[in-house]
């Protein structure tokens, strides 16, 4: 069975109408703890502007897919990443649109950070963490008094 594929034409001009669900935009705003209650007229040009800005990154990925002489008719997610990645006005998507990252390369991170882990460890063992000495170093190291110095209570 074939996806639709169809284009959602936007109209140039508000109309009165939205695209996205005006409820579940106003599920996703009452969810926020920082936002307190808005009215339907705050929730109506949110969901006007989440359109638009909607409109403008797939715009952008659209624009990516075309320098690359990519002939294909839909945007994948790797497309955005790539928009994000280059266009200046989306870096500050970079952490919510990562770039896709394949499985071996997964892989190699988790085991480069198992080697970081035990690498702590041994540190913790021996003599120095994060610049400063453990106390047990500090007792290891203290040196020996004279068997004919005083006693000093520590």
């Amino acid at each position: 069975m074939p996806y639709n594929n169809t284009p959602i034409v936007l109209p140039e001009k508000v109309t009165g109408t939205a695209t996205l669900p005006l409820a579940r935009v106003k599920k996703i705003i009452q969810a926020d703890g920082d936002i307190g209650p808005c009215s339907n007229n705050a929730a109506f040009a949110i969901t006007i502007a989440t359109e638009m800005f909607l409109k403008y990154v797939v715009e952008q990925a659209h624009n990516v897919v075309k320098a690359e002489r990519k002939p294909r008719r839909n945007i994948q997610y790797r497309d955005v990443a790539n928009a994000v990645a280059r266009v200046e006005n989306l870096e500050f998507l970079v952490d919510v649109v990562p770039k896709p990252v394949g499985v071996q390369q997964l892989k190699r991170r988790q085991a480069e950070r198992k080697a970081e882990s035990a690498k702590d460890s041994q540190t913790k063992a021996g003599a120095v963490l994060h610049g400063q000495m453990t106390l047990d170093t500090q007792l290891a190291n203290r040196p020996k008094p004279r068997e004919d110095a005083m006693e000093v209570d520590d």
